[in-house]
């Protein structure tokens, strides 16, 4: 919820300030499948009842840092997308240094408090590491947790998306190989 919320936060800013949401259809990315099958990965195992699956945990660690690879790629074309980067490469960190599960703030975690663990999240505690980069931020009014990570996704979206539809100019330039 936060990300759809940052590029409409970035589509309604950028069409504010003068932009025009079809300068989004200028930018051209390299490998555009990548993103969107890491994406689709992803997802579904959050969403769907794969969470359920031991392994499946291993598949969004390796779209998380698919999405890494994806955006550092794309340094040279989008300009704010290392915010991006920097948010998937913090979720990764903490993903793998817990067993390729994202630690979750206890008070924020819900049904996962008498499960343990439910897909690739687990509750916070002595026993998790890097837990300042965990699930611990509520943005009201959602009643998800999200990590440090996440909110500079969010950023970086908002940032993308507003400069894309408000300059694109700066992409245009640029051509696919």
């Amino acid at each position: 919820m936060l990300w759809l919320f940052a590029i409409v936060i970035g589509l309604v800013f950028g069409v504010i300030t003068g932009g025009k949401i079809g300068n989004l259809a200028k930018l051209r990315f390299r490998w555009p499948w990548l993103i969107l099958a890491a994406v689709v990965v992803r997802e579904s195992v959050v969403l769907t009842p794969l969470n359920r699956v031991d392994g499946a945990r291993y598949l969004y660690v390796l779209s998380l840092a698919a999405i890494v690879a994806w955006t550092i790629w794309q340094f040279d074309r989008l300009r704010g997308i290392w915010l991006i980067t920097a948010g998937a490469a913090l979720n990764l960190l903490v993903i793998v240094v817990n067993g390729a599960r994202m630690p979750v703030a206890p008070e924020l975690a819900g049904s996962l408090l008498r499960r343990g663990n439910v897909g690739q999240y687990t509750v916070m505690g002595s026993g998790t590491h890097l837990n300042l980069l965990g699930d611990w931020i509520s943005l009201y009014p959602s009643p998800e947790a999200y990590s440090p990570g996440d909110v500079l996704i969010g950023v970086g979206l908002a940032i993308v998306v507003f400069l894309a539809v408000r300059n694109p100019s700066v992409y245009k330039e640029l051509t696919p190989p």
